[in-house]
């Protein structure tokens, strides 16, 4: 017979056992794919489906930013180095998260991701990640115990960005973060939408998207992305007619038969590929407002597009590639803004809102050009 202080302890240990058996608790949140997801009340462990998720997570998690992520693909250093660099300078410790693939779906390691134990894992409702459609991968993170996240900074992304930073706040414990972030950004896209009504004709514009990645002429985007931050800035978008899915390419025949009113590159180059001696637009931390126009000039005196009646006639602009899937995405519409119709947005100061997103809601320090025209 067990001495009562023994069967007391037995009994004791007995009840931890069934305590640490039981599943933490949690709580149910809707997701940007319309999924009904248990997000545990403590998320300890988090995984990104893209590092390009970086900079959102940093609005809520700010100098805590790498306290809680415990695996992310490769991709951010890969496509926007510059941000990387700086967001490895504030947080050295990032380059030792386990790096969970590429940036591609087909290079996720779900067995690499089970490794690292983490209870959350935000992914992108479409992009260069796991994405809502892969009902697979989704289904055996879950079955291990691994909430997922779906956010959309890319398909709708004006209407999407303030959805997805609340969710990322309810699911984070970060919900006062969230509301002051959304608070901010729902009042400078304003500034643009409200004077909407008031624009009697749209400027024609062809979004150049990742100029220079090609030799052959020319990716565009259509529908969502960059096209949806031109449609609310008051632009026409050429190839939203002319184009089935969300992008595509327009000929440079086409663009010379039907020339647009204004030319937009989106600039995919760094300090890296300036260094490198890349033909592409450069933009972004550490590259020099000079250096960026010459970038661009330098763009369109190759592969014809010299002839195109908006590059001749001083009319075209580039602007940093990221902005099409970034929680900063309504700086892009005040620029685009200013650049189509500037006596009604005369007023706008997308330099002053650039800097106030830096100071109020990142960790590091704004630096770079971000837009430029010829």
């Amino acid at each position: 017979m067990l001495r009562p202080w023994i069967a007391q302890a037995s009994l004791i240990l007995s009840g931890l056992a069934l305590l640490w058996a039981l599943p933490l608790q949690a709580f149910e949140l809707e997701d940007l794919a319309g999924r009904t997801v248990a997000v545990p009340e403590q998320v300890e462990r988090i995984v990104l489906g893209e590092g390009r998720l970086l900079p959102a997570l940093a609005i809520l998690e700010q100098d805590r930013l790498a306290d809680r992520i415990v695996g992310m693909p490769q991709d951010l250093q890969q496509v926007d180095p510059g941000t990387y660099g700086q967001y490895l300078q504030a947080f050295p410790t990032i380059d030792r998260i386990p790096r969970i693939g590429q940036g591609a779906a087909d290079t996720f390691s779900l067995e690499q991701v089970l490794t690292l134990s983490p209870d959350l894992a935000i992914f992108s409702l479409s992009g260069h990640g796991p994405s809502s459609r892969h009902a697979k991968l989704i289904e055996q993170l879950e079955r291990a115990g691994v909430a997922v996240l779906f956010v959309d900074f890319r398909e709708e992304p004006l209407a999407n960005t303030p959805r997805s930073m609340l969710l990322l706040g309810q699911a984070l414990g970060r919900e006062s973060e969230a509301h002051v972030f959304v608070d901010y950004y729902q009042q400078q896209l304003a500034r643009v939408t409200e004077r909407l009504p008031e624009i009697t004709k749209r400027p024609r514009v062809f979004i150049h998207s990742r100029a220079g990645l090609s030799d052959s002429c020319c990716e565009t985007m259509a529908r969502g992305m960059m096209a949806a931050l031109l449609e609310h800035a008051g632009g026409a978008n050429v190839a939203s007619d002319r184009l089935p899915g969300a992008a595509g390419t327009l000929s440079l025949e086409y663009l010379l038969t039907e020339p647009p009113d204004v030319y937009l590159a989106t600039a995919i180059g760094s300090r890296d590929s300036l260094e490198q001696g890349a033909g592409y637009i450069a933009m972004g931390p550490g590259v020099p407002p000079d250096a960026a126009r010459a970038s661009l000039r330098s763009l369109t005196q190759g592969n014809g597009l010299a002839s195109l009646a908006p590059i001749r006639d001083d009319r075209a602009h580039a602007i940093w590639h990221s902005f099409y899937n970034s929680p900063f995405n309504v700086v892009a519409v005040q620029v685009l803004a200013k650049w189509l119709h500037p006596q009604l947005y005369a007023d706008l100061d997308p330099e002053q809102t650039m800097a106030e997103l830096y100071r109020l809601f990142q960790p590091i320090a704004l630096e770079g050009t971000f837009w430029v025209s010829q």
